[in-house]
């Protein structure tokens, strides 16, 4: 018996979020490049995405890309731009049959322009979708969205345009790159590492956290099903006692 059989769809998660690690080092035990690990972890976000629609999840955001991930060597994210770029191109088609709306966040601008192009033209075409919401973080630093979101309300203040005492969590949330996109109820990392690493620090400050020792290329709709079994069965409490709830 599959775990989707166990889980119940009034506890499912909103908005997942998931930290995809480990193509590395499954290529490594294989005795591949690292290349072969990207590649084959694209698997593991056709197997997520589609399992989330199927089970009516609204919100799956994917942790492609950082901004540190350009420090890597420059083979490795030439490769990674162009597996971009032809997995955009091969799966529109999915998301469109899925239902499934595309978007984005991070310093998009960095992305090469043939990349760039392709991922606006697949946002465009799927902005009508009305399913899953899929999202991928690309150039992406939490740390530099905190920063930036910060210089544009200091910027409003400044123009008189707003009052330092409006400044709450809800103001602050409509400037970062989520603006509009409910906080994750669930971070899903994999490959037996526990960090967040830059990853949507401000919208994961509720979230639940759950670590897989999986590799991402392994990551499968079980492996999936297994993350919000766990989920379901938690108490989340957010600084409340039981007894509240």
């Amino acid at each position: 018996m599959s775990l989707k059989d166990k889980l119940i769809a009034e506890k499912l998660p909103n908005h997942i979020a998931i930290i995809m690690d480990g193509n590395g080092r499954w290529a490594k035990m294989k005795g591949n490049s690292r290349i072969f690990g990207h590649k084959n972890g694209v698997n593991g976000v056709k197997e997520s995405s589609e399992a989330c629609a199927e089970l009516g999840i609204d919100f799956l955001t994917l942790y492609a890309f950082s901004t540190e991930n350009w420090s890597r060597p420059k083979l490795e994210v030439m490769a990674l731009m162009e597996l971009l770029i032809s997995t955009i191109n091969s799966e529109v088609d999915t998301l469109m049959k899925n239902n499934i709306r595309l978007n984005a966040i991070g310093n998009l601008s960095d992305l090469p322009k043939k990349a760039y192009e392709k991922l606006m033209n697949a946002i465009e075409k799927t902005k009508n979708n009305s399913g899953l919401t899929l999202i991928l973080a690309l150039s992406y630093s939490a740390k530099t969205e905190i920063i930036n979101a910060v210089k544009l309300i200091s910027e409003n203040v400044k123009n008189g345009e707003m009052d330092i005492n409006d400044i709450n969590e809800k103001v602050f949330e409509n400037y970062l790159y989520t603006a509009g996109i409910p906080n994750p109820d669930l971070m899903i990392r994999t490959s037996g590492e526990q960090r967040i690493s830059n990853f949507l620090l401000w919208q994961l400050a509720y979230s639940e956290l759950y670590f897989t020792e999986v590799l991402w290329p392994d990551f499968n709709r079980e492996e999936l099903y297994k993350a919000l079994f766990d989920y379901q069965n938690r108490e989340r409490r957010y600084g409340k006692i039981s007894e509240q709830l």
